[in-house]
C-alpha cells in the first residue's frame, strides 16, 4: 500500500526516504502532512531551541573526585561521579 517517498528537505536541501513504515505510522497518528525536514535537520530544529544547561562541580561523596552535575549542590545530600552514581544502582 505504502511505496518510500523521495523528499527535499526544505532547510538543508538534501534528498531524504520518506520510508512506507514512516508513512503508515503518519496514517496512524493521523497526520496529514509529510514531514519537511530530514532526521539531522528535525533533530538540530529540536535540540537548537532548548537554552544550555548550567552544570556545577562538587566533590564525589564516594570517591573525592570531581562531579559535574546539573543542579546546584546542597551541603545535606551527597553527590556521586557519574561512575560512582552508575555503581550504585
Amino acid at each position: 500500500m505504502y511505496e518510500d517517498k523521495t523528499l527535499v528537505c526544505k532547510d538543508c536541501g538534501q534528498e531524504f526516504i520518506f520510508t512506507a513504515g514512516e508513512q503508515e505510522f503518519y496514517a496512524e497518528k493521523g497526520f496529514e502532512n509529510e514531514p519537511q525536514r530530514c532526521k539531522s535537520c528535525r533533530n538540530a530544529r529540536k535540540n537548537g531551541s532548548r537554552p544550555e544547561r548550567e552544570m556545577f562541580e562538587a566533590t564525589c561523596a564516594s570517591c573525592g573526585g570531581v562531579a559535574r552535575v546539573p543542579f546546584r549542590p546542597r551541603d545535606d545530600r551527597p553527590v556521586y561521579c557519574s561512575e560512582c552514581f552508575a555503581k550504585m544502582k
